[in-house]
């Protein structure tokens, strides 16, 4: 097992329908006061956990005594709502007794295609995270449409790897990982141990749908492990009913599928950075903002900008040069052009009082933020 899964520091994990509800039957409170342990135990090692849980809409077809999944838009809503009540019940009652404070996330992938949304989504995580909170993350199924037809909870947790620069996504499943062939049909399948995310050949060796209770399947791992790696995460496929699976894999133990990335985190950032040619905008800095960000890794504030330069929105890639016009970095901003030109030279505590609200104390977070 490669030596990232126990290095990684921000971890995403993904549990499907079938695990949470135990196969439709109700929610799983053993299984998931498990996995509060284990995430005690994990925080412990001082790695950052946050949680991809489905489950709200099998849930609510238990409790509204269906047997099928429904077809109609406005049924799946009202499953998913009626669902989504117990789901974080559990997991709220299951971490409290680690001394764990938990936080339900309900998100569309509208929240991580608009750049504000995008942003104000990255903020909040990153706020329940540094207060010591497990954030439990499920897609908004009660008001979002195309999501529950077409989407699923691995595209999710992918998305939200990319939106936290997570280090890893592991995806629970009720299979022991990727098969070259469907082992349910196939008794000579093989179990896959280490691929690289985004090989043609991996999405021909997945199947459809697995369960009734899940949209998912094989398939949408392995296009979720593609996603993943697109921002230079590893993904790990494995069974969700594997006794201490999540502490056996941080311990380096070999399970499930290993998909590693082939581009280094690092390098898939600053590759995505790099791909933003046309700046919307450049800032100015002092020598001060120009020491803080290279040698102390920090965030850019907006007293160390001299000049806003462009017409760019809160949440655009714009460019940070020196005085002497040299290019040292690129970020998102989280504020405009015409705000950030009010708040330059200002001290971050004057921000509300210039603008009249706070989106961030920083111009661009150290998160947001490459050095070139």
């Amino acid at each position: 097992m490669p030596d990232t899964l126990q290095s990684a520091h921000r971890i995403v994990v993904k549990v499907g329908s079938s695990l949470v509800t135990n196969e439709g039957k109700g929610l799983d409170q053993s299984a998931i006061a498990n996995w509060a342990e284990q995430f005690a135990q994990l925080r412990a090692m001082g790695k950052e956990v946050l949680m991809v849980s489905s489950g709200a809409i099998a849930e609510g077809m238990k409790r509204l005594g269906w047997s099928k999944r429904p077809t109609h838009m406005h049924e799946l809503q009202a499953a998913a709502a009626v669902g989504q009540m117990g789901l974080a019940q559990v997991y709220e009652t299951s971490f409290r007794k680690y001394a764990i404070q938990t936080a339900q996330v309900l998100l569309t992938h509208a929240d991580l295609t608009d750049r504000a949304r995008y942003l104000n989504a990255r903020s909040t995580l990153r706020t329940l995270l540094e207060l010591g909170v497990v954030p439990i993350i499920n897609e908004n199924d009660t008001v979002v449409t195309d999501e529950i037809k077409f989407g699923d909870n691995d595209t999710l947790g992918a998305l939200v790897v990319n939106l936290m620069d997570a280090d890893l996504l592991i995806i629970l499943t009720d299979q022991q990982g990727l098969f070259n062939a469907d082992p349910r049909k196939d008794p000579t399948a093989k179990l896959i141990n280490l691929a690289n995310a985004g090989d043609p050949a991996l999405e021909n060796m997945a199947g459809g749908a697995g369960t009734l209770y899940g949209r998912g399947g094989m398939i949408s791992k392995v296009l979720a492990a593609k996603r993943a790696a697109s921002s230079g995460a590893c993904t790990l496929i494995a069974s969700g009913r594997e006794p201490q699976i999540l502490l056996r894999l941080a311990q380096g133990e070999s399970i499930g599928t290993w998909l590693q990335a082939p581009t280094p985190k690092l390098s898939a950032r600053k590759q995505w950075m790099a791909d933003h040619l046309q700046m919307r905008g450049k800032l100015i800095l002092d020598a001060g903002a120009v020491r803080a960000l290279q040698e102390d890794g920090k965030s850019l504030l907006p007293i160390g900008v001299i000049k806003v330069e462009g017409d760019f929105s809160r949440g655009e890639v714009v460019s940070c040069s020196s005085c002497e016009g040299v290019e040292i970095a690129r970020g998102l901003t989280n504020y405009s052009a015409s705000e950030a030109r009010l708040i330059a030279r200002k001290s971050s505590s004057q921000i509300k009082e210039i603008l009249g609200f706070v989106e961030e104390a920083e111009l661009i977070h150290r998160d947001n933020l490459v050095l070139i």
